[in-house]
């Protein structure tokens, strides 16, 4: 649904902004970007575009883009003007690099070179070497990528070439990866070119992504994606002087291109020719040689030509080893001559030949060089003796062939000067280490360290500032500084550090994280309002998490009853309490005979039976009375009634209801108006099977109720199933309470009335009709763990959990899953009163309801501890630590099993670990932290998971993960929902008949259109994902359309006739249904594999054809696969919801992946309604006249209160009282919405006066929800998003469960495990979010197990081509995260020096560095991950948040507590330590220094980029005129950018040191670097038996390196690196560095939007500081408003983080004892994971108190005279900025959301 925040309406923005009649090249781009592509750019979304919006679908790369981005490297010695080079070999690397990057993340791409994007690479208008090196770069680059096997290359001339039509029909890719521009004297015209392409490729229904810019962070692709948000015929609403311009920009360009070829002056790009000759080298030379000659006659040189062939033959025998050179120093003049003249004319002829033979040539001009400078320093030697007697002898050949004089190289000795000295990088010499647990782990690694130097070492501070910029807790002054500073590991001067204590809560340092009994503080006493409060929060939970518990059901539908579980401690007492005599008494004889005490128990347990029966017969019966005279709705909703009642549970009353329901059934049959018609028949066969069916699951039958049960059958025509239908060998003769129908007559035993007889074999009428109805059982058997009938892959993960054995469930929604966490959760309860289960859910709202569901199901007596407790991030319910079912999210669990207080008395009561949707992992934000407690947790664990792409290669590695432990693992991986999805598409396309009136009088519009699962082949699918199943009448549907156009061979068909295939005499089962359609699709796959949705008469074609919806088809496909239009959208939603309604089809709920979009739907829906409802009032006679009456009531009533009076007086009858309080008027709300105009459940045993008393608790918590949300509660309708109030959230999922509320709008977060079992699921428009895996996780909410038999998915306002996509996808692998950064060493050093090296956490460090792959998805071996970790320890030395032993020191809180945010963690602890924030707090202007803090924590913190489009000048001053907000983030301050560059350099010499040394020890291991990445080419040179100089003097003289690859080496590089980026990318083979697990600040300190980046920083959260207007943010920041509070609640608890670690260190100084606290300090008793909110148990959505109102007494005031005594002034002065700017941010927080 288009109702996005920044969706540009084109038509309406250019009639709005229309240019002048002629425009030049860069007034027209302007337009286009002021008009479109600025606020476009907004629209676009960050994102992984292949795990979190593609998945396995393909998509397009542009091949010029690719090119491009290669070709524009800077280590790229090739078209440089400064540099006479042409390193085509690095270039080649470069792109196969790319290419395997995208390879590795499972990326599924195709490359697509369009002509019209060739300026991209060439570059007009540049030096004549610059484009002539482009173009045949560019050449030689599409013949190698035409030669890889692994890719496909394909080439169009436009967006409007057939062949790229016909591709896109036949492929359906599913977006473009290009770039948007380039630089240049032409940039003008070159942008305003690709902005059309761009515009043209969106009209087309096609996303765009641009990969320059594109980030590969773990197994992810981060870029921005534009979203096809126009449609057909957009482009012609651009004016025509714009598109004027963009053709003359076009022509300007190709005519810059044209060389001196006849043949290239069209820059197409051929395809590979199949009927070329063999390649033969120096006939092509020859050539090249000619081309050069005949070209450039006047400007020929002979010499530099021959050199030029020469070094081209001598390439083939030259290893890339020896091909890595440096430049050759050469003279002005002949710099000036190779560039001017020799190297664009050579290049150019040989591109003009490559061109004619469709060949390929390799060029190394670093090479040529270096032969040219051999050869003039050694005229003496002759040409066989330089170069071997084989390249001689064909260079002589060439030679001759070309004619060329006597060559004399000689005279060009002169323009070569002496070779410069270059340095041998040495590895950096690590600072000592010791630590007795990493010791026996490091053991592998051999580095060489300094001296020993005191670990407190660091160089003096040198400003001329009164007072040290150092936080040091050395100084015996008073006024010492606490805070360390070290502007570099060279220290002089030494300090003593101060160690660092985990104690305390990470938000506030007045807070313990252990109580007193385990070590902790002394609590402070409550104050009386803090136990008020806290009882009101308590009460108002409770009564929330009963309420919400009452609403939950089990699997089959059935409220929870809540099982008491005794204490295992209160057992042992039993067990040792004697038992009483009266209980010893002995039963007599142990012979068997039965006692006479037991045979009378029996004879009364009999009689007690015989009543029971007796009195539910007369019951029954009784009521057999009162139905015979109902008829019809009256009928049915009395049986539905009656069937609540549990008497009905009684077998024979279960069995004998059913037999009158038939009876019934029949008698409605006969006297129907048309009895013998098909409607008929298939309504009536089918409710009377269902009833037999019933009738034998029960399993109780008497002689009447089976001769019942057999005429039906017989009359039905289902003889042969008699005897597995009917319960035999009763001998119960009891009359039924009625007399059933005659069916069958007595003599001929035939049936009575013939129109009832199924008319087809029951085998078909089956698949047909009774498919939804089946027995869906998989080996269902009895068993006593469980309460029902688990399947045999249920028992298999039962025996499991018994054997205390890790888990990995991959099973479908509703397949039944969801008890294995509870059995689990039992198990420990019954088992101990100390081990703990952690569950883990991804979201606030799956927690939330997990917990209700613990509280619905379990209660367990622990002697004044809780049996379960919640820790989120926001909020805490219970006791943490002393509960034994722990409901929590993974970041908090990553916490705590880090945490070294709970390390020694928790963690090692952990049992089990489960974690629900356990595919997350690999989601872009947080998938570390799920593998983080995978490696981490101490005991065994639980995965569950509906959709896991690949789940054998996950499984594999958390096997390693869980054997490495001790435990033992088994993966359970069933496919098979329980209940069918079946699909629709709402054809938008279609006009209603009519308006919408009201609910009573709208009629459907049939517009819900059924699409059977394989007509959506159309789409050109080659392949089925293995999860798209048939149900039993699309199998039926597809067996016949396969026989009707013959598309299988006669004996197939024969063969799958159902008829045949199954057997008669029994009721099919799910199982049988899958057997077949797994036949069937096995046929399918020939069929598939030839598939050609273009050609009509295919066998495939004519079925897809037949299983089509009519109306679809009479859509055309260019309509269907439009982007509908929002105002139609809209305006059809309110048809959509009443259509869903009239058919019966809800509750549903409403997906949309946008939190605006959710809100805007409700509101219009109910706008609608209301509007609706307001005409109705206005015009119906019927209104009027009750409203008159009720007027009339209303002024009787004192009347009314004066008669009530006398009759209280009189002591009237009763009778007379409540006739007088029962008239309609008493309870009559006018203000209420009409049912009429209203989706609410009113039929549920939820009142109106309930729904007052929720909503009026609503309003009372802080922040209410929005007043338009209340008002569509009270009409049904909903919104649900993780943005909306906690409280209004619950009480939207207890009233949907209710049946209450039916119509919800949410996000992807109602797809998480919510139990919110909906009827229908229906997406509302497209999103990048919409994904493979979303639309499994959306679509499974419909059809729920015990809920419904079947469950339908609804696409609405999708393009038809979307909803293909969607419905084939293929669910992507999991992608990961490499989990080991400096951040996590650095807190596993902090787990074993807290936890004093406790057996759990040497345990957990051991195991983490023991694995064979410490993640799934890396290529990093054991040792190298053991190497990355040394230098990390020495990365962590020098920043000074480690001593020599491994202890935490001073700022580690900070790097730890915000862990989440590295490396900006890190580069906040240098700006500390370096004194860079002391000079910023110490500006005398406190509102300046509080301005330049957030500031400089906005670089750090929250970044968000803006596009490039967004950072145009004219834009930005457009944006700035009409909003307080700046929108760019000003730059870093140049004192911050430059101390972080300095710390750059040292992380960067430090990882360096790390290649270096791996690189140099396990050289072996690593073998040769002469590898291409992605078609494993080698590029080793071919072996050459004869003697040749010029190799050897290339081989002497070749760059020698360790950690760079050799390839890149090519361009000159050696092992000196200018970046961790550049160390990162350019490493050699086998050295595994990714850029993100080095701690680099070269992303902050990078400046932006210039030197050809992309993206600008989003000045958002200074705006906000400085305005706190969040409508500013969506406007000018392009912030969405459902994202702003999430991105402000982060950055504010970043800002409190930081304050509370400073205030302790400041506190630590002040109380000048380590673990000394001060007396008055109000700490909390309770156990604490150091992260959560303040309030210990804020589960309502109240006002925070400002940062703990009680508890700020000794730091409630930061001024001067306030600083505590000890703290030196600078560092009081940065306490004052850092806490003064947090509460001015806060409280414009709090003001935003209260």
């Amino acid at each position: 649904m288009d109702f996005e925040e920044f969706e540009v309406d084109i038509e309406r923005a250019i009639e709005d902004s229309k240019p002048s009649n002629s425009c030049t090249f860069t007034e027209a781009l302007n337009w286009i970007d002021s008009t479109w592509y600025a606020p476009a750019s907004r629209n676009a979304r960050w994102m992984d575009i292949v795990g979190d919006y593609a998945g396995a679908e393909p998509f397009v790369i542009d091949g010029h883009s690719l090119l491009q981005v290669v070709l524009d490297d800077r280590l790229l010695a090739l078209a440089k003007d400064d540099d006479p080079s042409f390193q085509i070999i690095h270039a080649i690397y470069s792109l196969e690099r790319i290419l395997q990057n995208f390879r590795t993340r499972s990326a599924n791409f195709d490359i697509v070179f369009f002509d019209v994007n060739r300026h991209l690479v060439l570059r007009a208008g540049e030096s004549e070497f610059t484009v002539a090196s482009r173009a045949l770069a560019r050449r030689l680059l599409y013949k190698h990528l035409q030669s890889l096997d692994s890719v496909n290359t394909l080439t169009f001339a436009s967006l409007s070439d057939k062949d790229w039509v016909d591709y896109r029909v036949r492929t359906k890719p599913m977006f473009v990866m290009v770039n948007d521009g380039v630089g240049g004297q032409f940039a003008a015209h070159q942008i305003l070119a690709q902005r059309l392409f761009i515009f043209d490729l969106l009209a087309s229904g096609l996303a765009m992504a641009p990969l320059q810019g594109a980030d590969f962070r773990d197994t992810k692709i981060l870029s921005f994606v534009f979203e096809s948000k126009l449609r057909l015929g957009h482009r012609g609403h651009f004016p025509k002087a714009v598109l004027s311009a963009g053709v003359a920009a076009r022509d300007v360009l190709a005519s810059q291109e044209q060389g001196p070829f006849g043949q290239v002056h069209s820059s197409l790009l051929a395809k590979a020719s199949a009927s070329l000759p063999p390649f033969n080298l120096c006939a092509t030379l020859k050539d090249v040689g000619l081309s050069y000659l005949s070209a450039f006659k006047s400007d020929t040189q002979s010499s530099l030509l021959a050199v030029f062939i020469i070094h081209v033959l001598l390439l083939k025998s030259i290893s890339v080893q020896d091909r890595a050179r440096r430049p050759t120093p050469i003279t002005p003049d002949l710099f000036t001559s190779l560039m001017k003249s020799f190297l664009p004319h050579i290049l150019r002829a040989t591109e003009a030949v490559i061109v004619a033979n469709d060949a390929s040539l390799d060029i190394d001009i670093r090479v040529f060089l270096s032969v040219l400078r051999y050869l003039s320093e050694h005229p003496a030697q002759s040409l066989t003796e330089i170069l071997g007697p084989a390249v001689a002898k064909d260079a002589e050949d060439i030679f001759s062939k070309l004619k060329l004089p006597h060559l004399d190289f000689s005279s060009l000795s002169v323009s070569f000067l002496p070779d410069e000295l270059y340095e041998i990088p040495i590895p950096l010499k690590l600072l000592p280490f010791t630590n007795r647990v990493f010791d026996e782990e490091l053991s592998a690694v051999h580095v060489s360290t300094e001296g020993v130097i005191p670990p407190n070492h660091i160089e003096p501070v040198t400003s001329s500032r009164e007072e040290s910029d150092e936080w040091d807790d050395s100084s015996s002054d008073e006024s010492a500084d606490i805070l360390p500073s070290a502007r570099s590991s060279q220290s002089k001067t030494p300090r003593e550090d101060t160690p660092f204590s985990d104690t305390q809560h990470w938000h506030n340092h007045r807070m313990a994280i252990l109580p007193k009994h385990l070590g902790g503080d002394t609590t402070a006493p409550m104050t009386e309002w803090q136990r008020n409060r806290k009882l009101r929060s308590d009460q108002r939970f409770m009564k929330t998490l009963h309420d919400q518990a009452s609403t939950l059901t089990g699997a089959l539908g059935a409220v929870l009853e809540q099982v008491k579980i005794p204490s295992v401690a209160s057992l042992a007492n039993q067990r040792n309490v004697k038992p009483k005599v009266v209980h010893a008494r002995s039963t007599g004889k142990s012979t068997g005979k039965q006692s006479k005490a037991d045979a009378i128990r029996e004879q009364n347990i009999a009689k007690k039976e015989s009543k029971q029966a007796s009195d539910s017969a007369a019951w029954f019966a009784s009521r057999i009375q009162e139905m015979e005279s109902l008829e019809g709705t009256y009928l049915e909703k009395y049986l539905q009634v009656l069937s609540r009642n549990p008497r009905t549970r009684d077998a024979s009353v279960g069995a004998e209801l059913r037999v009158y329901r038939m009876h019934r059934l029949l008698r409605e049959w006969i006297y129907s108006a048309n009895p013998d018609s098909s409607a008929s028949s298939d309504k009536y066969s089918l409710l009377l099977m269902r009833l037999v069916k019933e009738v034998w699951e029960i399993g109780f039958s008497t002689k009447e109720i089976a001769n019942a049960v057999t005429s039906v059958l017989i009359t039905l025509g289902f003889s042969d199933y008699i005897d597995n239908l009917v319960v035999s060998g009763s001998t119960d003769d009891r009359a039924l309470s009625f007399r059933f129908i005659k069916l069958v007559k007595s003599k001929t035993k035939t049936a009575v009335y013939d129109f009832m007889r199924v008319q087809e074999h029951p085998i078909v009428w089956q698949l047909r009709l009774f498919g939804e109805f089946m027995d869906r059982s998989m080996d269902s058997q009895a068993d006593t763990r469980v309460t029902f009938k688990p399947d045999a892959w249920q028992r298999e993960v039962l025996d499991a959990i018994d054997q205390n054995m890790s888990l990995l469930v991959v099973a479908p929604t509703s397949a039944g899953k969801t008890f294995i966490s509870y059995y689990a959760m039992e198990k420990i309860l019954r088992g101990s009163d100390d081990g703990i289960l952690i569950y883990i859910a991804p979201t606030k709202a799956l927690v939330a309801q997990v917990a209700a569901e613990i509280y619905a199901r379990f209660s367990k007596d622990l002697n004044g501890r809780d049996c379960w407790a919640i820790h989120s991030r926001d909020f805490r319910v219970h006791d943490t630590q002393n509960c034994q079912i722990l409901v929590t999210v993974p970041e908090i669990l990553a916490i705590m099993l880090l945490s070294p207080p709970l390390a020694k008395t928790w963690t090692p009561r952990l049992k089990y670990v489960i974690l629900d949707e356990i595919h997350t992992i690999g989601q872009q934000e947080g998938g570390a932290v799920w593998e983080q407690i995978l490696l981490l947790s101490p005991c065994p664990v639980i995965g569950l998971s509906a959709t896991v792409g690949a789940p054998e290669r996950f499984n594999e590695w958390l096997e390693s993960v869980q054997k490495a432990g001790g435990f033992q693992h088994k993966f359970v991986h069933y496919p098979h929902r329980y209940s069918h999805l079946r699909k629709f598409y709402y054809n938008i396309h279609e006009k209603p008949r009519d308006v919408f009136h009201g609910l009573s009088t709208y009629k459907s519009t049939e517009r819900m259109r059924f699409l059977h699962p394989l007509s959506i082949l159309s789409s050109g699918a080659r392949s089925l994902p293995s999860d798209l199943t048939l149900e039993a009448a699309d199998a039926l549907d597809l067996y016949r359309a396969l026989s009707t156009c013959t598309a299988l061979q006669p004996s197939d068909l024969v063969a799958l006739d159902p008829a045949v295939f199954f057997s008669s005499g029994k009721l099919l089962q799910q199982k049988d249904v899958i057997r077949y359609e797994e036949t069937l699709k096995q046929h399918l796959v020939p069929l598939l594999s030839s598939f050609d949705s273009q050609d009509s008469g295919a066998p495939l074609s004519r079925v897809i054809t037949q299983l089509q919806d009519d109306a679809l088809s009479r859509v055309p496909d260019r309509v269907l696969n439009s982007q509908p239009d929002r105002v139609v959208s809209a305006s059809n939603l309110i048809h959509l919801v009443a259509d869903l309604h009239a058919q019966g089809d809800l509750p549903g709920i409403f997906f949309s992946f946008d939190r605006s979009d959710c809100e805007h739907m409700a509101q219009f829906l109910n706008s609608v309604l209301e509007t609706r409802e307001d005409e109705w009032r206005e015009n119906s006679p019927e209104w009027k006249r009750k409203m008159a009456q009720y007027d009339a009531y209303l002024q009787g009533a004192k009347e009314r209160e004066r008669k009530a009076a006398r009759a209280s007086k009189q002591k009237a009858d009763e009778e007379d009282k409540r006739a007088d309080t029962s008239e309609w008027q008493a309870s009559f709300r006018p203000d209420d919405p009409q049912s009429d105009f209203s989706f609410a459940g009113h039929s549920t045993s939820y009142p109106v006066s309930e729904l007052d008393e929720d909503i009026a608790d609503l309003t009372r918590r802080k922040p209410p929800p929005p007043e338009w949300a209340l008002r569509c509660l009270r009409r049904g309708i909903a919104v649900h998003h993780s943005g909306m109030n906690r409280g209004y959230r619950s009480l939207v999922e207890s009233l949907f469960r209710r049946g209450f509320v039916r119509v919800i709008f949410a996000t992807g977060t109602l797809a998480l495990g919510i139990n919110a079992p909906t009827k229908t699921s229906i997406f509302c428009g497209d999103s990048p979010f919409l994904t493979a895996l979303m639309y499994r996780q959306c679509a499974g909410r419909a059809g729920r197990r015990g809920y419904d038999t079947l469950g339908k998915v609804v696409f609405y306002a999708l393009p038809m081509s979307r909803v293909q996509r969607l419905v084939l996808s293929r669910l992507p692998s999991l992608s990961a995260s490499f989990p080991v950064t400096s951040t996590l060493v650095v807190r596993l050093f902090n787990l074993l020096e807290g936890s004093d090296y406790s057996t759990t956490a040497v345990a957990a460090v051991q195991r983490l560095f023991r694995l064979p792959q410490i993640s799934f998805s890396s290529e990093e071996g054991r040792y190298q991950l053991l190497h990355h970790l040394r230098f990390s320890i020495d990365y962590l030395r020098r920043a000074r948040l480690l001593d020599e032993q491994g202890k935490p020191l001073n700022l580690f809180g900070i790097a730890a507590h915000l862990y989440y945010t590295e490396p900006s963690n890190l580069a906040l602890v240098a700006l500390l330590r370096s004194g860079v924030i002391h000079e910023i707090c110490a500006q005398p202007n406190l509102r300046l220094a509080k301005r330049n803090f957030i500031q400089l924590m906005a670089h750090l913190f929250g970044r968000r980029y803006l596009p490039s489009a967004n950072t145009k000048e004219e834009y930005i001053t457009e944006v700035v005129k009409k909003s307080p907000s700046m929108v760019l983030l000003p730059p870093l301050s140049k004192t911050a950018r430059d101390l972080l560059i300095e710390q750059e350099r040292e992380i960067l010499q430090i990882f360096t040191g790390y290649a270096l040394t791996y690189g140099t020890q396990y050289q072996k291991d690593l073998g040769l670097d002469h590898i291409l990445p992605l078609s494993q080419r080698n590029i080793s040179g071919t072996a050459e038996d004869e003697p040749s100089l010029i190799r050897d003097h290339l081989h002497r003289t070749a760059i020698r390196v360790v950690a760079r690859s050799l390839f890149v080496a090519n361009s000159g590089h050696d092992d000196h690196f200018n970046s961790v980026r550049d160390l990162a990318h350019t490493a050699r083979r086998g050295l595994n560095l990714a850029e993100h697990t080095i701690p680099s600040f070269e992303g902050i300190t990078g400046t932006t939007n210039q030197d050809g980046e992309k993206y600008a920083l989003n000045a958002y959260l200074l705006d906000f500081y400085v305005h706190g207007q969040v409508a500013a943010l969506a406007a000018a920041n392009s912030i969405r408003r459902g994202d702003v509070w999430f991105l402000l609640q982060d950055f504010d608890l970043t800002l409190m983080t930081v304050r509370g670690v400073l205030e302790q260190l400041l506190q630590k100084r002040s109380v000048g004892e380590k673990d000394e606290t001060p007396e008055n300090a109000d700490l909390s008793e309770e156990v604490d994971s150091g992260y959560a909110s303040l309030d210990p148990v804020p589960w309502e959505d109240e006002e925070e108190e400002a940062f703990g109102k009680q508890d700020e007494k000794k730091w409630e005031s930061t001024n001067d005279s306030q600083r505590p005594r000890g703290v030196s002034g600078v560092d009081w002065r940065v306490f004052q900025v850092v806490n003064a700017a947090l509460e001015e941010f806060h409280e414009k927080f709090k003001a935003m959301w209260a």
